[in-house]
């Protein structure tokens, strides 16, 4: 799921992990092309490289990533080189890569971590707790596990809007124009997952084509970047945007007029489906086992337990349940919220058809 020009948010950033702290780096010479041939192949290098779609990492230091990077550090001394950017960006970065494999662990949102699956990017490794991870968020083959999951949703302005739009229907009305966005399906993993929903609410993609040329009268236009329609939302330039609930959850704690709703069709209930962060092994890694110990820690009860803490997401885990301020208030939001399962092997294949038709009904 991807930003421009394949990426999930348009922010591309490396940066290392070391003990306690999160520093800026200066890119991958230390782990790959640049290296010697020992280092090349992982010759004791204390190093890992983590490719991820963005979300889990906080410009202030204190997301999840940075909590459990600078926790792995310390308990290995193995430094995370991170680099971020969307799913898809994530995935042609790595494709480009093959024959100079930068990468020893990738991070994505479906359907990408699919693709990158198909496109020969993985190898097969569960890490540990893996098994206690729900089947539909994982590969049975252990090509990926899901370590931090998420959903789909839509933002709203609390104070111009006293109370949430509850149908897609009512996003047609005159008041929104202008006053709406949602990013760009194929280009914005998020925008992709509009129309992963809509074609689930209408019943097919022809009706959900068929509503969205509607709702283009209201769209302000393309946004390569779903993570800055938050902040437009609580300012009042949007008062509906779409996002996920782990972002906007994160991002409401700093943005006070941030709200968070799920679309229903007019008469039926408000749905969603989950968007995790899946993790692979990446094939051919410079630093193979340095990456399994990170799949491992990432999925340990200590990093897990910090999911919705400090990441405000929900542990992979099924036998971790946190109790903090954050989980109850996650749990109220989804409660009565309906979570449907997309036939992602159908959206992995069809991607490309679904989003030139949505470009051609919208004239985007």
């Amino acid at each position: 799921m991807a930003r421009n020009p394949h990426g999930r948010r348009s922010l591309l950033r490396a940066t290392t992990a070391v003990t306690g702290s999160l520093a800026l780096a200066g890119g991958l010479t230390a782990c790959g092309g640049s290296g010697t041939a020992a280092e090349s192949k992982g010759g004791g290098e204390k190093i890992v490289t983590v490719y991820s779609a963005d979300g889990l990492k906080s410009e202030k230091g204190d997301g999840w990533y940075d909590k459990v990077f600078a926790a792995f550090t310390k308990k290995t001394g193995i430094e995370v080189k991170y680099v971020e950017g969307g799913s898809g960006e994530m995935v042609q970065r790595a494709v480009r890569e093959k024959t100079n494999t930068q990468a020893d662990v990738i991070v994505t949102l479906p359907p990408f971590i699919q693709q990158a699956d198909g496109k020969g990017l993985l190898q097969a490794y569960k890490p540990q707790g893996s098994e206690k991870v729900n089947g539909a968020d994982k590969a049975a083959d252990g090509k990926w596990t899901s370590v931090v999951n998420n959903y789909f949703g839509f933002v709203y302005n609390k104070k111009e809007l006293t109370e949430a739009p509850k149908t897609w229907e009512e996003l047609l009305d005159g008041k929104y124009k202008g006053k709406l966005q949602y990013s760009t399906p194929g280009v914005a993993g998020d925008g992709t997952a509009v129309l992963v929903k809509a074609m689930h609410d209408f019943g097919g993609k022809e009706p959900a084509l068929e509503y969205l040329k509607k709702l283009q009268a209201n769209n302000v236009g393309p946004s390569s970047s779903t993570s800055k329609l938050a902040p437009k939302t609580d300012k009042g330039e949007l008062l509906v945007a779409n996002g996920d609930v782990q972002m906007n959850f994160a991002q409401s704690k700093s943005m006070p007029n941030l709200g968070i709703w799920f679309p229903a069709k007019d008469g039926g209930k408000p749905t969603t489906f989950a968007l995790p962060y899946a993790a692979g092994l990446v094939d051919k890694a410079p630093h193979t086992e340095n990456g399994k110990k990170l799949l491992d820690f990432m999925l340990g009860e200590e990093a897990q337990k910090l999911v919705s803490e400090v990441g405000g997401g929900f542990p992979a885990r099924t036998d971790v349940k946190p109790t903090d301020a954050n989980a109850v208030e996650l749990t109220k939001l989804m409660t009565g919220v309906e979570i449907f399962e997309p036939d992602w092997a159908d959206i992995d294949k069809n991607l490309a058809s679904y989003v030139d038709a949505w470009k051609s009904a919208t004239g985007s």
